[in-house]
């Protein structure tokens, strides 16, 4: 049985032992008082208040939750109608709770929470569905971008060397190309005439391309700030292998700062098929996705700007949440802005 532990000594404070003020160590003298025991409390409530999610997480992540659960239940949920159905009652009918909207004199018995499009179709189950194509792509190119980005990045900072040099020149050369015309390039070349199915499969592979070369600077960076580490130099000097050291000493400390930094290349990803979709190279019409939708109902700005107008929020708020949770998560982990 453990030894009963002693019975606690009131013990004076550091600041009431005596030379509390003057301490020697190796001959060498430390000033302490009572002010600098002040500061370095203020700096660890700082840091504290600093590492708290607050509300505005919460918020979007609620946000986020919300609209994933939508967009995966969509088929079976009531209240979501086919995208592509159509309602000649309903054609640029106006939001639920304005004048001919579904709750005020619409002409249609179905209801439209947010109005109808050009062609009569529901603006709510457009924007559901249409958040299965933005978030299926914006997940999946950044789950690849990291695993093809990640382990480029992961290795080059850890070997370092010619290696280094190599890898990150060719990602520099990647990055020196605007990323539209190297996005249009990419689809052109990719392209294939098929079912929507291929289009999604060349709009993913094509923003998975964009995004290696951002993502494996962004691992690098901070493969550099652990690589150097003592608990990494402990590992070599007991005879680590270099892949048990990259995968059990450094690749756990780097995934909270590729967790928080996925978030945001999310966010870009979805702005960038929507570009794609608004030009016409993403998925095309009539199939949702936020980009078409926006592209629809610019034409119709002047007589009814919700057709245009509830996308582009949704996709505001989306990015907004995206961003923000990302943010909160770096401060919360503590992720260092390094050079990268």
């Amino acid at each position: 049985m453990p030894a009963p532990s002693p019975d606690p000594v009131d013990a004076p404070s550091l600041s009431e032992r005596p030379g509390a003020d003057l301490l020697t160590e190796a001959g060498g003298e430390i000033e302490f008082d009572a002010v600098t025991a002040d500061v370095t409390a203020d700096e660890s409530r700082h840091q504290l208040e600093e590492r708290k999610l607050g509300i505005g997480f919460w918020v979007a992540t609620a946000w986020l939750v919300v609209l994933v659960l939508l967009a995966f239940l969509a088929p079976w949920l009531p209240f979501v109608q086919d995208p592509n159905e159509i309602d000649a009652l309903a054609l640029r009918q106006p939001v639920a709770w304005q004048d001919g909207g579904s709750w005020n004199g619409s002409a249609s018995d179905t209801l439209h929470l947010l109005g109808g499009d050009d062609l009569g179709r529901d603006i709510f189950s457009r924007v559901i569905w249409g958040a299965r194509v933005s978030l299926f792509v914006g997940v999946a190119a950044v789950a690849l971008g990291f695993l093809i980005g990640g382990t480029i990045g992961l290795t080059a900072g850890y070997f370092r060397g010619q290696y280094e040099k190599i890898v990150m020149a060719a990602m520099d050369i990647m990055l020196a190309f605007p990323a539209l015309i190297l996005a249009l390039a990419i689809v052109v070349f990719l392209s294939e005439p098929g079912s929507q199915e291929a289009t999604l499969r060349t709009i993913t592979l094509t923003l998975t391309i964009l995004s290696i070369p951002a993502l494996a600077r962004i691992t690098r960076a901070s493969t550099l700030t652990f690589s150097q580490r003592e608990f990494v130099q402990a590992a070599r000097t007991l005879g680590a292998r270099n892949g048990r050291i990259l995968v059990r000493e450094i690749l756990p400390n780097v995934i909270p700062p590729m967790v928080s930094f996925s978030l945001i290349a999310v966010a870009i990803v979805i702005v960038a098929e929507g570009a794609l979709s608004f030009l016409g190279l993403s998925v095309s019409a009539p199939t949702a996705t936020w980009g078409n939708m926006i592209n629809e109902g610019r034409t119709a700005l002047e007589f009814a700007p919700h057709i245009a107008l509830v996308p582009c929020a949704v996709m505001f708020l989306t990015l907004l949440s995206l961003n923000y949770v990302g943010d909160q998560l770096r401060r919360r982990f503590d992720v260092k802005e390094v050079r990268l």
